[in-house]
């Protein structure tokens, strides 16, 4: 099993950049894939990015993909999130998630930390 805790989230302007950390407790976090999600009020939780256990690959959706980058370092236990050129569209609570699969489907991910919100102000 594996502990997830979310920081880095906070209020920027829309242009503005934030990079969220997901530290994870347990041994075995270098043998799960990790996503990140986010949830805007009123809407369902929507994939953002996915990287494998070993930071060989990646997935993004299609509105992030080229401004956010997802990476991971196994020594730290630790998957980052940079977000650059942030649209108020992006304002949501993020959440990391890390499962045995690089897939993109949130209820594939069994394990979840508890979110940390972001807002963009325009």
């Amino acid at each position: 099993q594996v502990q997830l805790v979310e920081s880095g989230g906070g209020l920027v302007q829309a242009g503005g950049s934030l990079r969220l950390s997901c530290a994870a407790s347990g041994r075995t976090f270098s043998s799960y894939a990790m996503g990140w999600f986010r949830q805007a009020p009123g809407k369902e939780r929507d994939f953002v990015a996915a990287i494998s256990s070993s930071g060989d690959t990646t997935y993004y959706a299609d509105s992030v993909k080229g401004r956010f980058t997802i990476s991971r370092d196994n020594a730290k236990n630790t998957v980052y999130l940079q977000m650059n050129s942030l649209k108020p569209v992006d304002t949501a609570v993020y959440y990391c998630a890390a499962g045995p699969a690089l897939v993109i489907v949130p209820g594939l991910y069994p394990y979840w930390g508890q979110g940390t919100q972001v807002t963009v102000s325009s």
